[in-house]
């Protein structure tokens, strides 16, 4: 077993580089198209000239002011959302254990929801998500506490946790004047839209803390894979590492909802497919975040393009996706039938 592990933890490096090029190549791609496409059509070299201040007022106002902005927030809350489901799918060792699954991403909206509706001291909406997505995560630890994140019961506590949640959203909702209700209806779907340049500042300044916080934890999170027992022996801390990786999952979680909106699919998929993608015997985390990424863009994108010049929340896109995704997993599980 030991050999095998090593075998295929050798063949999933030799093919990290040609994978990260490829999924770098392909999120090139979709950002070309992503600036040049829509209702205003903008040439390559217009959008050029834009890119390097020399664009006209009307291409600086598309291209600057509303495409740009919403492309690097599709890539820092994909990054953001699939680094989460990493670590909460390795912590319970079960891929439906991801943030939108198991009610934390659900806890961040209410959190946000809280503050916007109710008015919750001086809190921003993104201070609200963050500590939604923190009590989520404490009810569940909670109501879990000696069966350890690796067993069943985390997903099945999260899960009926996320729909308690959902309906305290839904009441929250009715409790908004109209207008409010309107925006915060679309924003549970989950939107880019309306995203711009101070939320892409306030996504890149926590991400550039909270991912490398995960990324030197991926020596402790491949150790907690194999196990408690082995990663009490190879002298992890297990309460002490639970606690950091859950509490920096949370903040990426929170930081992603309060930017998008809870957007569904990406946090369950990205992490199994960039693993299954290297055939490692591990969850990888810099492939999961690249991989989570270029796929919010590119649901971003059809969102955008499916119904124009209609536009559709990219949450409605990812969900129906995941929704597929998730019938997948369970008829391919083991047992299914």
């Amino acid at each position: 077993m030991v050999r095998t592990t090593t075998s295929r933890t050798t063949t999933a490096g030799r093919r990290v580089l040609p994978l990260l090029t490829a999924l770098a190549l392909l999120a090139a791609t979709l950002a070309v198209a992503s600036l040049l496409g829509g209702s205003y059509r903008a040439s390559p070299d217009a959008v050029l000239r834009s890119l390097l201040g020399e664009g006209t007022p009307a291409d600086d106002v598309v291209v600057l002011g509303l495409r740009l902005p919403r492309l690097c927030a599709a890539l820092l809350v994909g990054a953001a959302l699939a680094t989460a489901g990493a670590v909460f799918q390795t912590l319970t060792r079960n891929p439906l254990g991801s943030p939108d699954v198991i009610g934390f991403t659900t806890g961040s909206a209410t959190g946000a929801l809280a503050v916007v509706v109710i008015g919750v001291g001086a809190l921003s909406p993104a201070a609200g998500a963050w500590l939604g997505g923190a009590l989520a995560a404490g009810v569940v630890l909670l109501l879990t506490r000696g069966a350890g994140t690796g067993s069943d019961r985390t997903v099945l506590v999260g899960i009926a946790l996320a729909a308690a949640l959902a309906s305290v959203n839904d009441y929250l909702i009715t409790r908004a004047p109209l207008e409010v209700a309107q925006v915060a209806r679309t924003w549970l779907f989950g939107s880019l839209a309306v995203t711009r340049w101070p939320d892409v500042a306030v996504l890149a300044a926590s991400l550039t803390v909270l991912l490398p916080a995960v990324f030197v934890q991926a020596r402790t999170l491949r150790v907690l894979d194999l196990g408690d027992d082995v990663a009490a022996a190879l002298g992890v801390p297990l309460g002490r590492s639970r606690v950091v990786l859950v509490l920096t999952a949370v903040g990426l979680t929170g930081t992603a909802t309060a930017a998008a909106g809870p957007i569904g699919f990406v946090a369950l998929a990205a992490p199994q497919l960039a693993r299954r993608m290297l055939r490692a015997p591990t969850i990888p985390l810099v492939t999961s975040a690249v991989t989570g990424a270029v796929l919010l863009l590119a649901a971003d994108l059809a969102a955008q393009r499916l119904l124009a010049p209609l536009q559709l929340p990219v949450g409605l896109v990812t969900g129906a996706i995941g929704g597929a995704y998730l019938l997948w997993l369970v008829v391919r599980a083991p047992g299914s039938r």
